[in-house]
């Protein structure tokens, strides 16, 4: 009798942790148009929603995926087109969202998690070198060609490199939050500077290499 009541309280601990590990709530209605013309005049985990009855199927589709994005402005070589509330207003509360990743040649998205989310990306044009590092410091890659997947779990740190020096590579990604956020993981370029010591610290460098790195990244 005992051990059934241990095992019962077992099971629901671990029930009540995974309950707490969704990234977004579940929706309370079929959907949840987001109000984007109206001044927000309070702010919720979200966005607020339009009349229910005023819903039509523009609010559910975007184009804004099939752009290619601008990859020569940034540094790494890479570009990322998000959907979010404003350009696919019906998946608020829904828990999801899109991006379009478009990677030079030889182009990188750097080493970055997303605190709110797990990813699964799908290559769909070159060829992709992709990979992600757990807790105990082990490595995960993968080599990509047009067709493949890969997924990178929730609070990781991972990339995406093309490895091709001649031809440009596109992703495909979906990520279980409307909201997933991204970090960089060196954060040389933070809106707020970190101060210099915990960088020359933590990565081991001195003064003039961290001068060197931010201002190659235009921080």
């Amino acid at each position: 009798m005992r051990k059934n009541s241990s095992f019962f309280h077992l099971f629901l601990s671990l029930a009540l942790l995974l309950g707490l590990t969704k990234p977004d709530p579940d929706p309370l209605q079929d959907y949840c148009i987001a109000d984007n013309k109206n001044p927000q005049s309070f702010y919720i985990n979200g966005a607020p929603c339009i009349d229910p009855k005023l819903a039509v199927s523009s609010h559910f589709t975007t184009s804004v995926l099939s752009k290619p994005g601008n990859t020569k402005d940034n540094p790494f070589g890479f570009n990322v087109t998000l959907t979010n509330t404003v350009n696919l207003p019906g998946l608020n509360t829904l828990g999801l969202s899109m991006a379009r990743v478009d990677i030079a040649s030889n182009g990188l998205v750097p080493p970055h998690l997303h605190p709110r989310a797990s990813e699964v990306t799908i290559c769909l044009q070159g060829l992709l070198l992709v990979g992600f590092v757990d807790t105990m410091n082990r490595v995960f890659t993968q080599q990509l060609k047009p067709g493949d997947s890969f997924v990178f779990p929730k609070s990781l740190v991972h990339f995406l490199y093309n490895y091709d020096s001649k031809a440009p590579a596109v992703a495909l990604s979906g990520l279980n939050s409307q909201n997933p956020g991204a970090q960089i993981v060196s954060s040389f370029t933070s809106k707020s500077p970190i101060p210099i010591e915990i960088l020359i610290k933590g990565f081991e460098m001195n003064d003039l290499d961290v001068a060197e790195i931010r201002k190659n990244l235009g921080g």
